[in-house]
């Protein structure tokens, strides 16, 4: 049981960072300009430079909420480790860990919007480029939800233990 718990521990912190990175880096879509290669996620668009993304008026609001919704998933993420630790040593068996699993449950929601809303609103329609494909940043932000999942789950499922 110790094993397991430590295993989920360490599946969750790797997930809180590498939703940070995900979030943070400009690397959702990768594209070919005249200028060399030019990458742009959820703040900026880099290409040798760095400059705030900007998007037409209609895109605006998918924009901000792609955003909002991975800061959220982000937040909930890390309550979620705190409520382990906390649920860990403070509650009896058979009571632990139901915050803990709701709460993933919420982060894994948060993350399918934000990474949802970016592939329909994004993909490889924004600016200028040639052959624009998915960068590091999405694939991680979609691995980041399969083990929110599997981290919730496993998480409800060891309430029992």
């Amino acid at each position: 049981m110790l094993v397991l718990l430590a295993g989920i521990f360490v599946v969750h912190i790797a997930t809180v960072i590498m939703l940070f990175v995900s979030t943070i880096a400009n690397v959702w879509m990768v594209g070919t300009s005249n200028f060399g290669t030019a990458s742009w996620g959820l703040w900026l668009l880099c290409n040798k430079t760095c400059q705030q993304l900007t998007v037409s008026g209609s895109d605006e609001a998918s924009l901000k909420a792609a955003q909002a919704f991975m800061i959220l998933s982000i937040i909930f993420s890390v309550i979620a480790l705190v409520m382990f630790i906390v649920q860990l040593f403070t509650l009896e068996k058979g009571k632990r860990f139901y915050i803990t699993g709701a709460i993933m449950l919420v982060c894994w929601m948060c993350i399918l919007i934000g990474v949802s809303i970016y592939t329909a609103r994004f993909t490889g329609k924004m600016f200028q480029v040639t052959r624009p494909h998915h960068g590091y940043c999405f694939i991680l932000a979609w691995i980041c939800f399969c083990f929110s999942f599997i981290i919730s789950i496993l998480y409800l499922v060891l309430r029992k233990k």
